[in-house]
């Protein structure tokens, strides 16, 4: 549908796109893997493993699955809609830490939901603030690789994966108390 509308997008409309698209990605693919949960399957997991391996395994496991996510839609935007990408290397890798970023603030904010008796619309509203400046980020990043003159900065990336860090360390601290309900 983008290719009937735009056909070769300029650099910036390119890289909004395709962040709103990883956005919206994450979301579909992403955020139901707590929301799809049984109670049953949820009280035969609480039986089996601890609440910390728990969440660590959806994270994991929403990690992988949004990489292939990830690298299939920058696949795909290429075919379609062109590769203004200069830096192709730099990009791959910013693609697939935004991945990961999106897919760990999701599987948590998914796990809060599911707990909010199957709510996804808390997961709109917890996830606003918290996405927007990640999205902000991650466009600022990888505007870089567009431009053969301008320079990723190291500290946009440690920022980005001190983001990631801390909603892992949330998860792992947090989810025992959702947990317990």
């Amino acid at each position: 549908m983008l290719f009937l509308g735009i056909e070769e997008p300029e650099e910036k409309v390119w890289n909004g796109l395709f962040w709103v698209i990883q956005l919206f990605i994450c979301i579909n693919a992403v955020a139901k893997s707590f929301l799809q949960e049984s109670r049953g399957r949820m009280l035969y997991f609480y039986s089996i493993a601890s609440p910390a391996s728990f969440v660590l395994a959806k994270l994991l496991f929403n990690t992988l699955l949004m990489l292939v996510m990830s690298l299939l839609s920058l696949l795909l935007f290429t075919l379609f809609l062109g590769n203004p990408v200069v830096r192709t290397g730099p990009f791959i890798g910013l693609v697939l830490l935004g991945g990961w970023s999106l897919s760990l603030i999701f599987t948590f904010l998914a796990a809060i939901a599911a707990r909010a008796q199957q709510n996804a619309a808390i997961m709109a509203v917890l996830g606003f603030p918290l996405i927007v400046p990640q999205l902000i980020l991650l466009m600022k990043i990888s505007n870089a690789t567009f431009n053969p003159l301008l320079t990723i900065h190291a500290s946009n990336m440690l920022l980005l994966a001190a983001l990631d860090i801390m909603v892992i360390l949330l998860a792992v601290i947090l989810f025992p108390f959702l947990w317990k309900d």
